[in-house]
C-alpha cells in the first residue's frame, strides 16, 4: 500500500508539474538563452556517445542477422532487418536511455542540489517560479533535440550494418544489396514512428527527473539518492511506454 501511495504520490507531482510548466510557455521566446543552453547539453553533449553506440548496435544487428539468415538463404534481408529494428525499436530506445543516464542524472543532481541548498526557495521568495526557469526551458530543449538524435542515431546504425555486411565474410553481401533491401522495407513511416517514440521517451525522462529534482528533501546525501531514483524510474517508464507506444502506433 506504501509503495502504491508513492507512485501515485509521484505521478499526481508530475502532472501538476508539467501544468505549471505548461502555463508560461508564452515566456519561452524570452528564455531563450536557457533554451538554446538545454538544447547544446541536451544534443550536442550527447550526440557523440549516441553515435558510437548506435554504429555497434548497427554492426552487431547485422553480425547477428548474418550468422541466423545464412542456413536458410536469406542474407539479402539484412538491410530490412537492421533498418527496421534501429527506426521503430533500438533507435529511440538506446538513445532515451542514453538520455536518461546521462542527460537525466545531471539534471536530476542540479535542481536537487538547489533544492537542498535553499536555492530553489530563494527562487520563489523572489517570485520567480521555479517551473518557468527550471523545467520549461528543457522541456522544449528535449522536444527538439530528440528527433535530431535519432536520426543521426539512425543514419550511423545503418551504416554501422552497412560496414558488416560488405567486409564480414560471414555476411558477405553487397553494400547495394543491403541498402537496396533497407530502403524497400523501411518506409517513412517506421522512421517517424521511432521518432514518435523517442519524442514521448525523452519528455517524460526529463519531467521526471525534474520533478524528483525539484522534491529532495534533507541533505547533501539525499542528492545522489535522487539521481538514482531518477534514472531507474526513467528507465522503468521507457520500458511501460515503449509497450503502449508500440500498441499505439501499429
Amino acid at each position: 500500500m506504501k509503495q502504491i501511495n508513492a507512485v501515485l504520490e509521484g505521478a499526481g507531482s508530475m502532472v501538476m508539474l508539467l501544468l505549471r510548466a505548461g502555463s508560461y510557455a508564452g515566456s519561452l521566446p524570452r528564455q531563450w538563452a536557457r533554451f538554446v543552453e538545454q538544447c547544446y547539453l541536451i544534443g550536442y553533449t550527447t550526440l557523440p556517445i549516441v553515435t558510437i553506440l548506435s554504429f555497434f548496435i548497427g554492426t552487431v544487428l547485422a553480425l547477428e542477422a548474418g550468422y541466423s539468415m545464412e542456413g536458410f538463404g536469406a542474407k539479402e534481408f539484412i538491410g530490412s532487418l537492421v533498418g527496421l529494428s534501429m527506426a521503430r525499436e533500438l533507435g529511440p530506445m538506446m538513445t532515451s536511455v542514453l538520455l536518461a543516464g546521462r542527460v537525466g542524472s545531471a539534471i536530476t543532481a542540479e535542481l536537487a542540489s538547489m533544492k537542498v541548498y535553499h536555492e530553489v526557495d530563494a527562487l520563489t521568495t523572489m517570485n520567480i517560479p521555479p517551473a518557468k526557469i527550471l523545467v520549461l526551458p528543457r522541456l522544449a530543449a528535449v522536444l527538439v533535440m530528440m528527433p535530431v538524435l535519432i536520426v543521426f542515431a539512425n543514419i550511423v546504425g545503418w551504416f554501422g550494418g552497412s560496414v558488416v555486411a560488405r567486409y564480414v565474410s560471414s555476411v558477405g553481401i553487397s553494400s547495394e544489396s543491403y541498402f537496396a533491401a533497407l530502403r524497400h522495407y523501411t518506409k517513412f513511416k517506421d522512421v517517424m514512428n521511432g521518432m514518435a517514440k523517442a519524442e514521448v521517451f525523452g519528455f517524460v525522462v526529463v519531467l521526471v527527473c525534474c520533478n524528483i529534482g525539484l522534491n529532495t528533501r534533507g541533505g547533501p546525501r539525499e542528492i545522489g539518492a535522487a539521481v538514482t531514483r531518477a534514472v531507474v524510474t526513467s528507465l522503468i517508464l521507457i520500458l511501460i511506454l515503449d509497450y503502449f507506444v508500440t500498441k499505439l502506433l501499429m
